[in-house]
């Protein structure tokens, strides 16, 4: 019966000069731009009160980009504000969304907070699973990954510590890709941004660490 009703539905639109061609949406349309949607919602919720939105972040029925922006904007008014017991409270709030949370762009939001909330303790898990969001098979997820580790290496001090986390992250994944490597174009965004990551790092720590890469990456730089 289902089905019946499914075929008469689309006689119906076929006759009428109705194209299912124009209802695809397309990629390059602003409404569905997921990058445009999480910044508009966070221009929307930019004046938000910290109250209302560490009660978004913690709203498991929140529409993902909403979260996602909600994030973002605690991060960039509230995270660096926080005093020590609220911070404990927030940072065991946003661990626990980023175990329940399903959404690509929540996840990379929620790790570069905990980043901001406390550098030298999650610097070391977070950056190194944002480096590996580049990866990442959605356009643009992997350019937000590659925006945070971006934001959080400017907003530091060039430490070799973390310059070491980095280089160590991206030479064992350019290992692991060394025969795509050989193909690969430098232009491509993903490759592009882990390259832009790569000479910070090593810019960081000498060139005396170009010698520990693949020879592929070589060529690409």
């Amino acid at each position: 019966m289902f089905r019946v009703l499914i075929l008469c539905v689309l006689m119906v639109m076929t006759s009428a000069g109705v194209s299912l061609a124009q209802n695809v949406p397309d990629d390059n349309y602003p409404i569905f731009n997921d990058k445009l949607l999480i910044e508009g919602y966070a221009g929307k919720l930019s004046s938000m009160a910290k109250d209302v939105l560490l009660a978004m972040i913690n709203d498991d029925a929140l529409v993902p980009y909403r979260k996602a922006a909600a994030v973002r904007v605690f991060r960039i008014r509230y995270a660096a504000q926080m005093v020590t017991r609220e911070r404990v409270i927030v940072e065991r709030m946003i661990l626990r969304q980023l175990e329940r949370s399903v959404s690509v762009y929540v996840q990379i939001e929620l790790m570069h907070a905990l980043v901001a909330l406390d550098r030298y303790r999650y610097f070391d898990t977070m950056v190194p699973a944002l480096i590996r969001k580049i990866d990442h098979y959605d356009a643009t997820a992997s350019e937000l990954a590659f925006l945070s580790v971006t934001e959080i290496n400017g907003s530091g001090s060039q430490r070799a510590r973390e310059a070491r986390i980095e280089f160590n992250t991206l030479r064992k994944m350019f290992f692991l890709t060394r025969k795509k490597l050989e193909s690969a174009d430098p232009f491509e965004q993903k490759v592009k941004s882990k390259l832009d990551l790569l000479k910070w790092s090593i810019k960081v720590l000498g060139t005396e660490e170009l010698k520990n890469l693949p020879k592929e990456v070589i060529g690409l730089m």
